[in-house]
C-alpha cells in the first residue's frame, strides 16, 4: 500500500480542529436545557399562582397590554409553550449539527449497530444535512413568526412585515437548496 505524503495527511487531520467546535455545542445545548427548565418551572409555578415567576415569564416573552399581569392567561401560557418548543427545536438542529456534522466532516461514530441511531444519520452526507437544517431552520421560524403574531399589539409593523420577509426567504432559500441536490442527484452518474 502506497504511503500518503506528509501534507496531504496534515491537511487531512485539520478536520479535528472543528471538534472544540462541536463541544462547544454540547456545552450550548446543556445550556438550551437550562433555559428549558427554568422556564417550565416558572410556568408550573405562575399556575400555581406565584407573582414571581408570572412577573418572571411576561419579562421574558416580551408580553405587554398595558395593564398589570395577574393571572397566567391563555395568550400568556400559549406565548410560553411556544418558546419551550422553540427551544426544542433548537436543541435538535443542534443535535443534527453536532452528530450529523461531526459524522459527516471529522469522523465515522460508527453506530451502524447501536438501537438509538437516528435513521437520517446512516445515510447522512453534506448535501442531505443542509435540507435537513434548512427545514429545522425553517420550522424554528416558523415558531418565532407565531409567537410574534400571537403578541402583534407589542411590536411595530416593521417587525412583523420583516420577520415575514425572512421567514419567506428562508422558505425560498430551503426550496432552493433541495431543488438543487435534486438536479444534481438527477445528473450524477450512476456507479
Amino acid at each position: 500500500m502506497k504511503q500518503t505524503p506528509a501534507l496531504p495527511r496534515f491537511i487531512f487531520a485539520s478536520r479535528w480542529l472543528q471538534l472544540p467546535l462541536y463541544l462547544g455545542l454540547i456545552a450550548a445545548q446543556a445550556v438550551y436545557v437550562f433555559h428549558f427548565w427554568v422556564e417550565l418551572v416558572h410556568l408550573i409555578e405562575a399556575a400555581f399562582g406565584s407573582q414571581a415567576a408570572l412577573d418572571a415569564l411576561v419579562t421574558s416573552i416580551g408580553y405587554k397590554n398595558g395593564m398589570t399581569v395577574t393571572h397566567l392567561s391563555e395568550s400568556i401560557t400559549m406565548l410560553v409553550v411556544l418558546g419551550l418548543i422553540d427551544v426544542v427545536m433548537i436543541s435538535n438542529l443542534l443535535i443534527m449539527v453536532i452528530v450529523g456534522g461531526y459524522e459527516t466532516f471529522v469522523s465515522r461514530m460508527y453506530l451502524e449497530n447501536h438501537p438509538d441511531q437516528p435513521e437520517w444519520l446512516s445515510h447522512v452526507n453534506a448535501s442531505i444535512l443542509k435540507v435537513k437544517l434548512g427545514m429545522a431552520i425553517i420550522g424554528i421560524s416558523s415558531i418565532h413568526l407565531l409567537k410574534t403574531f400571537i403578541n402583534a399589539a407589542n411590536y411595530d409593523e416593521k417587525v412583523l412585515m420583516w420577520q415575514t420577509i425572512i421567514h419567506i426567504t428562508f422558505l425560498l432559500s430551503a426550496l432552493a437548496i433541495a431543488l438543487t441536490d435534486k438536479i444534481s442527484h438527477a445528473q450524477a452518474p450512476s456507479h
